[in-house]
């Protein structure tokens, strides 16, 4: 019985856990939000929301490795300490978001013939900014 508690214990702990930056799917967002943008202000959407994407996939990526080590300590050392673990939050949901759009931008810019990829973003630290914009 006890056995039984331990492992449903560590099964929702595991389940709790905050998922790696390129673990995240993003969230359908339709391109004609886009839709009246003209291609110079795709092209600077784009930016902005890959910046912010690559910023909030840094921090996703720092929690998924507080997580773990939470974990690790909370089934080596000292059980209590997996309850730390954050999980998936806002942090997750925001970045679903923003790689939506960043596929909405890149679905609207296909239409427009305006020549804008949006690439996978890099996680980078809250501090910097990464460009992930380029014209095909």
């Amino acid at each position: 019985m006890r056995m039984m508690w331990l492992a449903a214990l560590c099964g929702a702990v595991v389940g709790g856990c905050a998922k790696n930056a390129d673990q995240v799917a993003a969230t359908y967002i339709s391109p004609v939000t886009y839709e009246a943008y003209t291609c110079p202000q795709l092209a600077e959407e784009a930016q902005r929301v890959s910046s912010r994407a690559a910023q909030a996939a840094g921090v996703q990526d720092s929690k998924a490795t507080n997580d773990k080590v939470a974990m690790g300590v909370g089934l080596i050392v000292f059980w209590p300490a997996m309850l730390m673990t954050k999980g998936d939050d806002e942090t997750t949901a925001e970045l679903a978001r923003l790689r939506g759009q960043m596929d909405a931008i890149e679905q609207a810019s296909i239409k427009k013939k305006c020549g804008i990829s949006v690439r996978p973003v890099t996680p980078v630290a809250a501090a910097g900014t990464e460009t992930a914009v380029a014209a095909r």
